[in-house]
């Protein structure tokens, strides 16, 4: 895997988001990379990403498929427009469309992975599909659907 994640590659005035962005903070912070045809991530969630105890709060799930799908969707344009990541004009993508299934309840306190796989890529328009695991096991899965950043949509004061 490359050292650099797919996040590290955003513009800063686009490195705010909380499930992914660099620069918050308080934000997830989740990385992403290509690992072959797939991408992967993960994440532990912590003690106060509680549903009930003992496990993980359905809303972060959500979280990890809605921005590592994102971040899959703008890596597989800038592959498949043979660009090295971070090249202008930046490759950006925003959710259209989000949908979860829970297949079973996800522990807390242990390594989830996210792992993601390009459904359709077309010009503005990308379809991801993401599976997250705890221990080996699969918890939910979902897809996104993300589309590329309009011009108009700049960063707001």
């Amino acid at each position: 895997m490359n050292d650099k994640a797919f996040q590290d590659y955003y513009p800063d005035e686009l490195s705010y988001c909380y499930g992914c962005g660099r620069l918050n903070e308080q934000g997830l912070q989740l990385k992403s990379y290509w690992d072959g045809d797939e991408t992967v991530a993960t994440y532990t969630p912590r003690p106060y990403h509680i549903a009930i105890p003992g496990y993980v709060y359905g809303g972060l799930i959500a979280s990890l498929i809605d921005c590592h799908g994102t971040g899959t969707a703008s890596a597989a344009a800038y592959r498949a427009a043979g660009r090295d990541m971070g090249t202008e004009p930046a490759l950006r993508y925003v959710t259209a469309s989000l949908n979860v299934q829970y297949l079973r309840p996800t522990p807390l306190g242990v390594e989830l992975e996210v792992r993601g796989r390009v459904k359709e890529l077309g010009q503005r328009k990308v379809i991801v599909e993401a599976e997250v695991r705890a221990e080996g096991e699969l918890c939910a899965r979902g897809e996104v659907v993300a589309v590329r950043m309009p011009e108009w949509m700049k960063p707001r004061p």
